[in-house]
């Protein structure tokens, strides 16, 4: 007897669910996670503790994923982007997404043991972040601050796993993150913008408004001046300001995709920081060699 569950659909479901089929989120949690190792070992890191955060990093923002669609679960189904999202498509259960959640934290909580044990609090940390982070949307239109935390909790906890401590250099690296985290998804939640204003979600693309533009290039500006002043204060070479410049011509390309606010472009746009993010950790890498 069978019990009528289609396994091979419910568990492309639950990947689906967990973004497994769209990895640029893992990219952009990933690349400043390698920045704050290659700093913190001088170019050195430790192979098991490179391992256990790359892994990690894949969990986490799966994690993300699956506790930000239970979240939105009802709003999904209104917003043109997101409605072919399983548990919006009725194909994953909100309690398949919890239960998922749980045990993908668990797997996070396993490989952070393998670590210094003063990565642990910074963990926690990085946890609450990623499960309010989504909720944060019906109250506050700065959840992408929010999530700028969320996604740069790795950076103090790399230095921590790699140095047993966290210096100057991890929290200028952490706010830098911050702060392009929320230009890059600035302009994510320009592509939503409409259906968001009509369901009723915040986010920085309705509170900036008109300036959205504006304060989205000054947000790149201060992240290239934030990783500036980390290249200064470690003594980089000419290979980690050329990774920078090719950063700033991204961020200048961004600037003409989004110049008509349109939607498809603002998506693209976001796209394009993993390719910031790969830039930078490319000179720092070869300065380091």
């Amino acid at each position: 007897m069978t019990s009528g569950i289609d396994w091979r659909a419910k568990l492309s479901a639950w990947a689906r669910l967990m973004r497994l089929d769209r990895p640029i989120g893992i990219w952009l949690l990933l690349w400043p996670t390698l920045w704050a190792l290659w700093f913190a070992a001088d170019g050195r890191p430790d192979p098991g503790i490179l391992a256990v955060f790359v892994a990690g990093v894949v969990v986490m923002r799966s994690a993300g994923c699956v506790i930000n669609d239970f979240a939105d679960r009802r709003f999904d189904p209104h917003v043109a982007r997101t409605r072919t999202r399983p548990l919006a498509t009725g194909e994953a259960t909100p309690g398949e997404a919890l239960a998922l959640f749980g045990l993908l934290l668990l797997v996070a909580f396993g490989l952070v043991r393998l670590l210094d044990a003063r990565v642990l609090p910074l963990a926690l940390v990085a946890a609450v972040l990623a499960t309010v982070y989504p909720f944060t949307k019906r109250f506050t239109h700065l959840p992408q601050v929010v999530l700028g935390a969320a996604f740069s909790m790795s950076i103090p906890m790399a230095f921590a796993a790699q140095a047993g401590s966290v210096p100057r250099l991890a929290w200028l690296l952490f706010v830098t993150n911050l702060l392009w985290t929320v230009a890059y998804d600035t302009e994510y939640a320009m592509a939503d913008r409409e259906d968001d204003l009509r369901i009723g979600v915040k986010s920085t693309a309705i509170l900036f408004g008109e300036a959205d533009r504006a304060v989205i290039a000054a947000l790149q500006g201060l992240t290239l001046l934030g990783l500036a002043l980390a290249g200064r204060l470690s003594g980089r070479g000419l290979a980690y300001w050329m990774g920078l410049l090719v950063a700033a011509g991204l961020f200048f390309h961004q600037q003409y995709r989004i110049r008509h606010r349109e939607p498809q472009a603002a998506f693209q746009a976001f796209l394009e920081n993993h390719w910031v993010g790969a830039a930078v950790f490319a000179g720092l890498l070869l300065d380091m060699l």
